[in-house]
């Protein structure tokens, strides 16, 4: 089924933010330029693939003719740049925006696939969650996940408030940039000020 498509420039967007994360995480890990095109494409894709196939859709990439040369040009950027314009917290700055971008647009295909309100705020958070997953996992470092640190939370903020802005009938554009400008900004003062969650703390 072909359903309502989505631009194409905010798909390729989020997915080469993502793919950036990636390919700086395996650059870092000093990989080959092979292993850092892989982890610019499992988590560029990783969180948009797994909402299609629940969607039960084709995967959102496989019959783009755009996603594979971005995804390689990020992997490029990676490899031939010099690692001090990667330092700091970039990366996870890169990486907030990506979750945020994918977790409005996971939610909006989702309602434009005509998923019910609270299973497509679900989709919104496994597309931008799963990516980064994905990653932290090939990589062998902490899931992101298992970390205090509001991040989940964040993707849901953004996937909640699309669904619900676009319940209420605003226009798209405002419904997407606000609700990824509230994910963002979530992850965002988290990272800054290291905003937790309560850890379960139950002894009995």
């Amino acid at each position: 089924m072909d359903g309502p498509a989505l631009p194409p420039l905010l798909d390729l967007a989020g997915t080469a933010v993502f793919a950036l994360t990636g390919a700086l995480l395996a650059a870092r890990l000093r990989q080959s330029f092979v292993t850092v095109c892989f982890f610019a494409l499992v988590t560029g894709v990783g969180g948009g693939t797994v909402r299609d196939l629940l969607i039960d859709v084709p995967a959102f990439w496989i019959r783009s003719e755009q996603v594979a040369p971005v995804v390689f040009a990020v992997a490029l950027i990676a490899w031939f740049t010099p690692s001090r314009w990667w330092e700091g917290r970039l990366l996870e700055w890169a990486d907030a925006a990506g979750l945020a971008a994918f977790a409005v647009l996971g939610t909006a295909k989702a309602m434009a696939y005509d998923v019910a309100l609270l299973p497509a705020i679900v989709l919104g958070v496994v597309s931008g969650c799963v990516g980064g997953i994905i990653r932290d996992v090939l990589a062998g470092v902490p899931s992101i996940l298992m970390r205090p640190e509001l991040y989940v939370t964040a993707a849901a903020l953004a996937a909640s408030g699309c669904a619900i802005l676009t319940m209420m009938g605003l226009p798209q554009g405002l419904v997407w940039s606000v609700s990824a400008l509230a994910g963002f900004a979530l992850r965002g003062a988290a990272l800054v000020w290291r905003i937790e969650l309560p850890a379960y703390s139950r002894d009995d």
